[in-house]
């Protein structure tokens, strides 16, 4: 089941604080950037941001879950949705954890 735009858009008003959220489609489902590195993803309606160590040590015991089949674990977000504040802090932090995203090949 494909996730609804409104969901998504819900998903970025909430992570406001964080900074400039933008999503892109990606197989029916969105990812979710900031500062040009994809931190999470939503699918079926829900929210799965990227497992960090900084992550996991400032949720503390996070759910984790698939966010597709085949997928590693990522840190659900369910329960955090209503939570703009905390939602907006461990997306910035997330995102500072990352590596900075590869540089794209020019086309010949």
């Amino acid at each position: 089941m494909a996730s609804d735009i409104s969901f998504v858009r819900f998903v970025c008003d909430q992570l406001r604080n964080a900074g400039d959220v933008e999503y892109k489609k990606m197989f029916g489902e969105y990812g979710l950037y900031l500062d040009g590195k994809i931190f999470a993803l939503v699918c079926d309606n829900r929210l799965f941001i990227k497992p960090t160590p900084q992550g996991r040590q400032w949720l503390g015991e996070p759910d984790e879950a698939p966010p597709y089949p085949g997928a590693k674990n990522y840190f659900s977000m369910d329960n955090l949705l209503d939570d703009a504040g905390r939602l907006s802090e461990l997306a910035r932090i997330t995102v500072t954890a990352l590596p900075a995203p590869r540089p794209k090949r020019k086309k010949p």
